[in-house]
């Protein structure tokens, strides 16, 4: 895997899992909010918008990118996350600026 690089100010994380790994997934989401203190949004048992499987996403900046990405990569036990830019360009955000932590999966660019 390659270590991710810290290039662009703001980012999100998208954390993707089934019913496998819906237990793990919760407590996730539930250590980034309050141990890490990151914005997260929806648990999503269902697909939204590009991504096609079970997800939730944390939002974190530059300044968080040495701390959290790390962090990722210790605590995701398989959970594939998709890590990418927020620069106001949807399409360009989830397919020039990604960069994974796990295996890739094949987004949804339909709707950009």
């Amino acid at each position: 895997m390659d270590t991710p690089v810290n290039s662009h100010a703001d980012y999100h994380a998208h954390f993707y899992f089934d019913e496998s790994s819906l237990v793990h997934a919760k407590a996730l989401r539930k250590n980034i909010s309050e141990e890490l203190g990151f914005y997260v949004g929806n648990f999503n048992t269902k697909p939204v918008g590009p991504h096609p499987q079970w997800s939730f996403q944390a939002s974190f900046t530059a300044d968080d990118f040495e701390v959290f990405v790390p962090w990722c990569i210790e605590h995701r036990q398989g959970i594939s996350v998709l890590l990418h830019a927020v620069t106001g360009d949807d399409l360009r955000d989830h397919t020039e600026y990604v960069q994974w932590l796990g295996a890739p999966i094949t987004l949804d660019l339909s709707r950009f």
